[in-house]
C-alpha cells in the first residue's frame, strides 16, 4: 500500500472511521465446507445463524452496499459470504462503482463460477480464491469447487490463492511446498497467502493445530518464502503466528475493520470470525500482518501500534461527540447500519 493510502487510513481513524469494511453480501453458498466460520453456529453470537438471515438481491443489494460504503468511507472493502459469486450479477454492477470511488476491493470466493476476464480492468480489485490444501483434501472438502473447476474458472484472469492450514495437514512434511509448487506454476496466480485455522473458545476437532504444529508451520513458511517469491508473507508476519494478539482489544485488524452480515445490519463481533474466537490460537493472515505493522518502531520505543491505539481512542471519542451534538442523516444514532427502504 502506498504512503498516501496509509495517511488516508490514519486520517479516517482520527475522524472515527474504520479503514476496512467486510460485508457478507449473501447468505448463500453452494458449498458445505467443514470448519467454515461463516456458517458456524457461534458466528453471529449464537442467537441466529447466517442462513437464517434475510438478505438482498439485485439493484437493492447494490444500492444498500454503496450507501454503507459512502457513510463509513472505508479505504478497503472485502466482499465475502456465503460466496459472493452467487451474486455475480450484482458484482458486475457494484465493482465499477467501488472502483470509481477509489476503494480497494477484495472478493473472496471458492471460484465455483468463472471469474470474468473483464474484471482485470479494475486496478484496485483483488480476487482471492480459497483452496483447502492439495487436490485430494480440497476436492473432498470443497466439492463442487474442485481443483479442475477452479483451474477452468480462473483461466482468463489473475487471482490470489488463500489456503487455511489445519491440524490435519500441519505436520505433514513437504505438504506446503508441494502446494506452493503446484499453484506457483500457474500464470494466473499473482500471490499465495496462508492462514492457520482459528477455533472458537472451547472448540475441539482435527482442524485445530497443536502448539508443536504451529511452530512447525512457522519454520516451514520461513523457509519456503525464500524459495517461492509468490508466497506473499513477510518474515515479521510469519513470526507473529507464534504470539498472536491476546484479545480483540489488542488486535489492530479487529479494531480497524467493520464486519457486517448479509442482512446489512447485523454486526459481526469481535472480528470477522464472530462468536468468541480463541485469540491465543489465531492464525488469520490479516491479523498477523497488522500485528507486524503495529510492532514496527517509529521512534525509540514508540511503535506504530502505540500510535494506532491512541488515534483509535481519539476517533471513537470524536465520533461519539458528533453523534451527541451534531444530528445529521449520515450519522444516525441507531441502528449503526441503516437499511434503505425495500
Amino acid at each position: 500500500m502506498k504512503t498516501s493510502d496509509v495517511l488516508h487510513a490514519w486520517a479516517g481513524i482520527l475522524a472515527g472511521h474504520r479503514p476496512s469494511l467486510s460485508i457478507e453480501i449473501t447468505k448463500e453458498c453452494p458449498l458445505r465446507c467443514p470448519g467454515c466460520y461463516a456458517f458456524d453456529a457461534a458466528h453471529l453470537g449464537g442467537e441466529t445463524e447466517l442462513r437464517q438471515l434475510s438478505d438482498f438481491k439485485g439493484a437493492e443489494l447494490v444500492k444498500n452496499i454503496l450507501a454503507i460504503v459512502d457513510r463509513e468511507k472505508p479505504l478497503h472493502v472485502s466482499l465475502v459470504g456465503g460466496d459472493p459469486l452467487v451474486r455475480y450479477r450484482e458484482l458486475e454492477m457494484l465493482l465499477p462503482e467501488l472502483d470509481a470511488r477509489g476503494v480497494h476491493t477484495q472478493v473472496v470466493t471458492s471460484a465455483f463460477r468463472v471469474i470474468p476476464a473483464e474484471w482485470s480492468r479494475f486496478t484496485r480489485l483483488n480476487v482471492v480464491v480459497s483452496i483447502d490444501g492439495l487436490q485430494p483434501e480440497h476436492d473432498e472438502r470443497r466439492k463442487p469447487a474442485t481443483y479442475e473447476r477452479i483451474l477452468k474458472n480462473i483461466a482468463a484472469t489473475k487471482v490470489t490463492i488463500h489456503s487455511t492450514i489445519t491440524g490435519n495437514i500441519a505436520s505433514r512434511e513437504g505438504y506446503l511446498e508441494e502446494f506452493l509448487r503446484f499453484w506457483s506454476a500457474r500464470p494466473q496466480i499473482a500471490k499465495i497467502w496462508f492462514s492457520l485455522f482459528t477455533p472458537q473458545v472451547g472448540a475441539t476437532g482435527p482442524e485445530i493445530l497443536t502448539s508443536e504444529q504451529r511452530s512447525f508451520v512457522v519454520q516451514d513458511l520461513l523457509r519456503l518464502r525464500t524459495l517461492y517469491p509468490v508466497l506473499d508473507m513477510q518474515e515479521g508476519l510469519i513470526q507473529e503466528i507464534l504470539s498472536p494478539p491476546k484479545s480483540p482489544e489488542d488486535c489492530i485488524f479487529a479494531k480497524t475493520t467493520h464486519t457486517i452480515s448479509a442482512d446489512l445490519k447485523t454486526k459481526i463481533t469481535p472480528c470477522q470470525f464472530g462468536g468468541e474466537p480463541d485469540c491465543s490460537q489465531c492464525g488469520c493472515i490479516a491479523s498477523m500482518g497488522l500485528a507486524a505493522v503495529g510492532h514496527h518502531r517509529v521512534a525509540g520505543p514508540l511503535t506504530a501500534g502505540h500510535l494506532f491505539h491512541v488515534s483509535d481512542r481519539i476517533g471513537i471519542a470524536w465520533r461519539a461527540a458528533k453523534r451527541t451534538f451534531i444530528s445529521t442523516p449520515a450519522e444516525p444514532k441507531s441502528p449503526e447500519f441503516k437499511i434503505l427502504p425495500s
